[in-house]
């Protein structure tokens, strides 16, 4: 049986709340946990959330009192983990209300998939909840403006899961970027290669008995259940899914942008489609995407459907081309070039969530600001959106220095999107 929705929700966004994120100013701390109390949490998705589980429930400033699923299969899993690792046994449920209704708890991880990030965060943030969020920040661009909004008006720590903020690989080589070690950086391209299999044509079929369907859905406008849909294949599909470049291309935007010191793009291109299977996949499944800054460029390249060889650098994820030589990064490797491809230096480095999650808890008790704050993330969320909208539309976007959004109406109707009955997000 489906579980009520709540009338806090019913309400739209005041019209003119967010006037874009240079209009913020930093906010006082946020109240947190005492430094002999451990941070309460609620995990929320349990198939990226059983990763976030073995950092955050081992950690001596976190307690996992909840773990979240539509999936009943999925929430016995997540206890038993907590369980193993931490020793305790977490209250078990289906609605992630239950967890915001709990005064003692002090975050909520999300984990759920992209059409619940926002939701879910603008609904922790009202009540009073620190969260940290998986990539990407939000489904559309008008979710993550209202994300800022709901953090700076209630205080609240949100960190996005963009980990690789808090590497210890990618945090050098901003420095040395910044330092000028192949002088100013001019091109930035990311890659990303995976054999993705086809995800077939699914066909109507009964809700499975372990799957919570109508929460699953949640804020997004109804669908019919198909069998090819939960747990994975909605990424490509546009009414839940944000496309590789939502889903593993923020990643490396994501440090692109920040290597090269832009945030907003003034035109943006991506072409490519879906070429391999005939399924029923909308996004593509081969991506060539450009963020054009004025005096510096973004170019992020995908394919969805074959494994890297050789010729496709795979020993790196990005690449910067500055006046004066390359660095090309991975998550473990850090390497410069001179102009004419001698290696001058190579440093290698450990991988991993934690630094991120240790950051986040960190931020929670001291007020300041994480790594991959909400802000953060937008800005290279919002590239990746308008990738999307470039694509979806077939044209060259031009984006408006004051607005940052599109100049073209097209692109303009892909800005936000319609949600469920009760469920839209209010600030």
């Amino acid at each position: 049986m489906s579980l009520p929705r709540r009338t806090f929700l019913q309400r739209s966004l005041a019209a003119g709340m967010v006037a874009g994120c240079a209009t913020f100013q930093k906010p006082q701390r946020a109240r947190a946990a005492s430094a002999n109390e451990k941070i309460v949490v609620g995990v929320m998705g349990l198939g990226r959330g059983k990763g976030l589980i073995q950092s955050f429930a081992p950690s001596e400033n976190c307690h996992v009192e909840y773990v979240c699923d539509v999936d009943s299969r999925r929430l016995a899993e997540g206890a038993s983990l907590v369980t193993k690792l931490a020793g305790n046994n977490p209250q078990q449920v289906v609605d992630v209300r239950k967890i915001l209704d709990d005064k003692k708890v002090d975050a909520l991880i999300i984990a759920a998939p992209d059409h619940w990030h926002a939701p879910a965060t603008i609904m922790a943030c009202n009540a009073g909840k620190h969260v940290y969020c998986e990539k990407p920040t939000s489904h559309n661009p008008q979710e993550g403006e209202w994300m800022i909004a709901a953090a700076r008006k209630h205080n609240r720590v949100v960190q996005i899961g963009t980990q690789r903020r808090s590497m210890p690989v990618f945090i050098e080589a901003v420095k040395q970027l910044q330092a000028g070690v192949i002088g100013k950086p001019l091109l930035a391209r990311g890659y990303y290669f995976n054999p993705r299999p086809t995800i077939k044509k699914g066909q109507p079929a009964a809700v499975p008995e372990w799957l919570n369907y109508d929460l699953w859905q949640g804020p997004a406008p109804e669908r019919d259940y198909r069998d090819n849909l939960v747990h994975y294949n909605w990424h490509w599909l546009w009414h839940w899914g944000t496309a590789e470049l939502g889903n593993n291309g923020v990643h490396l935007v994501d440090i692109c942008r920040w290597g090269l010191g832009v945030d907003h793009a003034k035109t943006v291109t991506c072409a490519g489609g879906r070429y391999r299977y005939d399924d029923d996949q909308q996004t593509p499944d081969t991506t060539v995407a450009t963020f054009d800054f004025g005096d510096r460029a973004i170019v992020w390249e995908a394919r969805s459907f074959y494994k890297p060889i050789a010729d496709d650098s795979p020993t790196y994820e990005i690449a910067f081309y500055g006046e004066n030589g390359t660095m090309t990064c991975s998550q473990t490797k850090l390497t410069t070039y001179d102009p004419s491809g001698k290696k001058l230096a190579e440093q290698t480095f450990t991988a991993g969530d934690l630094p991120h999650i240790e950051n986040f808890l960190s931020c929670v008790r001291s007020g300041e600001r994480p790594n991959a704050d909400i802000e953060i993330g937008h800005k290279s969320t919002l590239l990746c959106h308008l990738g999307n909208m470039a694509y979806r539309t077939g044209q060259t976007l031009h984006i408006d220095p004051k607005t940052q959004k599109p100049t073209s109406a097209e692109a303009l109707k892909l800005w936000g999107r319609e949600y469920r009955d009760g469920w839209k997000p209010v600030v």
